[in-house]
């Protein structure tokens, strides 16, 4: 019951829980890993400069890079068809490929289009003299025909709970890490606004396993909290994966133990609070319940039970854990 009591004090806050054993894991967790765009940024990218040689014409490149940006879901590329406008479907993609962690390219006019992070560029082997270290932005660099167009520059606004939420980790005595696919200039701007001390940039979907299995050697609790489809594997690998519910991907939510309906960071604390109370109240029936049984039996080995000592200890004991485990219910986890 105090279980059932738990989980309902969770949905009544936008938190479902898919099993009783995930609030036991919550009320231990030692370090929330968390990704940063979707999760602790709002994910809703508006471009900031674009930035290319003048020996292209900046429409033109920008109408294919909009139609090749229209194969994906990300942010990014809703950020680019917001400034841009709507895709023009004229323009003929052909042998589309997305990398992932990296961007995408595609065949237009039967010359190679790329556009992505500045690791795609040296997988292609394309040069560029951009110095990326001075750019705090996300940046989306673009190649045409093999060679270096320039690059576009997008921003992402920090949830209004974020910084909040890492506070309330600190008094509950949870670690806080950072891992993003993104520029590791961004990942830190963004941890240094938050307060937390431990973020890691430019990392692969297998990159961001590793760091959880990094964890999990230490014999921490994990974890592990994102929206994005990239994010699956790592969500899996968590002692208990939470995933955003507004804007998570379905295989995200679909692999998570605990989803949170209206991706706000805030209910990363509040979950482990309510994990925490649960636990507290599961012990609370327990002792009670051997308690008041050890007592009724010595007296019954003492001659001293009557027939209603006994039926206390049975059903009272019964209504008394389901007074406590209901007692959650009306508990404030804010």
């Amino acid at each position: 019951m105090g279980y059932f009591g738990g989980i309902g004090a969770a949905s009544r806050n936008g938190i479902l829980v898919k099993g009783s054993n995930f609030l036991d894991v919550l009320a231990s967790v030692q370090n929330v890993v968390m990704d940063k765009t979707g999760t602790m940024t709002e994910g809703v990218f508006k471009v900031q400069e674009v930035v290319f040689n003048s020996e292209y014409n900046k429409d033109e490149m920008l109408q294919m890079v909009n139609a090749l940006e229209s194969l994906s879901t990300h942010p990014v590329a809703t950020a680019i068809h917001e400034y841009v406008g709507k895709p023009n479907h004229e323009i003929k993609l052909e042998n589309t490929e997305e990398i992932a962690g990296h961007g995408l390219k595609a065949t237009i006019n039967g010359k190679e289009l790329v556009a992505g992070n500045f690791k795609l560029m040296n997988k292609f082997g394309i040069q560029y003299d951009v110095d990326t270290s001075n750019i705090i932005y996300t940046v989306i660099a673009i190649a045409y025909d093999k060679k270096f167009v320039g690059y576009i520059t997008i921003a992402d606004s920090i949830k209004s709970d974020a910084k909040i939420t890492i506070e309330k980790l600190k008094q509950l005595n949870v670690q806080s890490t950072m891992l993003s696919g993104d520029k590791s200039s961004v990942v830190k701007f963004v941890a240094e606004q938050l307060g937390i001390s431990n973020a890691f940039g430019d990392l692969l979907p297998e990159d961001k396993v590793n760091k959880v299995k990094e964890l999990k050697a230490k014999n921490e609790t994990v974890a592990f909290v994102g929206d994005g489809v990239n994010d699956a594997p790592v969500v899996a690998l968590s002692d208990v994966g939470i995933a955003m519910g507004g804007l998570g991907s379905d295989a995200t939510i679909e692999t998570a133990d605990i989803v949170i309906q209206d991706d706000k960071p805030s209910k990363i604390p509040m979950a482990i609070n309510i994990g925490k109370q649960t636990k507290k109240i599961v012990w609370q029936n327990i002792t009670l319940a051997f308690v008041v049984k050890g007592i009724v039996l010595i007296l019954g080995a003492g001659g001293l039970a009557t027939m209603w000592e006994a039926v206390f200890a049975d059903v009272g004991v019964a209504l008394l854990a389901i007074l406590n485990a209901v007692r959650i219910q009306r508990m404030k986890f804010n």
